[in-house]
């Protein structure tokens, strides 16, 4: 896979141009296209049947893609058998060997690729090192806890130092305490060794965390490649901002501005970034991430807005660090919030059947078109 004669070295570590899979009549990938530079980490993040499982079997070489190109470093796939191919994965089944020890598990790669034996002991310690299981390499899988299986997992995909590494799923079945420190240690490891990674997840918060940049699927098609900041604060489509972060869709008919037209009110708001705002006329969207909500006792209007709305408290969750309060808009035909307050204990809390008001400036509306 390294780049050779034929593959200048400036060739991108993976290239999509228009790649599409089948199943039957199920189109699970649809003309997919981007590029990944070498050292860079990139997370494809969609719901279940979205495509990015897909994918990354094709990336592997598990599938070929039924139409498009797809290249490693330059070389078209189907000139790379998947045994030949630099690449390491971590599944969401670890597939660690049961009667291998943590140390057997992380040298199979290096046996199997006939390795010198005298050198394979001083690579697995180091790369165990590396994940931060010095000490542990004797302990077989069920010795050890989830988190350390994970780590065990990581270093056997690394020893080899692959070019490429997959990830699928890899911390689904951690619970969230765990899963948010291993986010952590793969993104430490990764930059450690600066290798190429693609990581596919449902996970918001994984793919925001760990990633340069992030790829958001669905029905087989890729609807926005970003960095995630602005994948955040500019989602491109009405799929993107409601699959991240907590928010709310208030529909009604696109007007002047651009604003927003319902229920006889006008609320301004703004195009997506790039994009055009819905037509005058047209049925439209109107997209408010719940944290740029803000909420001030009934008849005030919270400071910095350009719009605000009479809101009745339906429930207030604690979350720890936050409260998210669920609101309905009773003038508004009865459309409902969702307002997320980062400093409860700074005021009163707003109780369930509360009279508030729900405020936002104008560009946090994003206006998109009703599909």
């Amino acid at each position: 896979m390294k780049p050779t004669s034929a593959a200048p070295s400036v060739a991108p570590a993976v290239e999509a141009e228009g790649v599409s899979r089948r199943y039957g009549d199920v189109a699970a990938l649809a003309e997919a296209s981007f590029r990944l530079e070498a050292g860079r980490f990139l997370t494809v993040l969609g719901p279940s049947g979205s495509g990015k499982s897909t994918l990354l079997r094709l990336i592997a070489g598990f599938e070929a893609p039924d139409a498009g190109r797809l290249r490693l470093y330059g070389r078209p796939v189907e000139a790379i058998p998947p045994h030949r191919r630099s690449v390491g994965m971590v599944f969401q089944r670890l597939a660690l060997f049961p009667h291998m020890t943590a140390a057997e598990n992380v040298a199979f790669p290096l046996r199997m690729r006939r390795w010198d034996a005298r050198d394979i002991p001083a690579r697995v310690a180091r790369f165990l090192s590396l994940v931060r299981l010095d000490g542990l390499g004797a302990r077989r899988p069920h010795e050890l806890s989830g988190g350390q299986q994970q780590r065990v997992a990581i270093a056997r995909a690394l020893v080899f130092e692959p070019e490429l590494l997959l990830l699928d799923e890899p911390l689904a079945a951690l619970d969230a305490k765990l899963r948010e420190e291993m986010q952590l240690e793969f993104r430490r490891i990764q930059r450690e060794l600066g290798v190429t990674t693609i990581n596919v997840t449902h996970d918001q918060r994984e793919a925001l965390v760990m990633s340069d940049r992030v790829i958001v699927m669905d029905q087989g098609r890729i609807l926005q490649d970003a960095d995630p900041e602005t994948l955040w604060r500019e989602p491109a489509h009405a799929f993107v901002a409601g699959f991240l972060g907590v928010g709310a869709f208030l529909d009604g008919v696109a007007a002047e501005g651009p604003a927003l037209a319902i229920a006889g009110a006008t609320l301004p708001g703004r195009a997506p970034a790039g994009r055009a705002a819905p037509a005058p006329g047209a049925r439209a969207r109107g997209s408010l991430r719940a944290d740029r909500v803000r909420l001030a006792g009934a008849g005030a209007t919270p400071a910095g807005c350009h719009a605000a709305a009479p809101a009745l408290v339906e429930d207030a969750i604690f979350e720890g660090d936050r409260i998210l309060y669920e609101l309905r808009l009773p003038t508004m035909g009865g459309a409902r919030l969702r307002a997320i307050d980062r400093d409860p204990g700074a005021h009163a809390r707003h109780a369930p059947g509360a009279a508030v008001t729900a405020g936002w400036a104008r560009d946090d509306m994003i206006l998109f078109d009703a599909d």
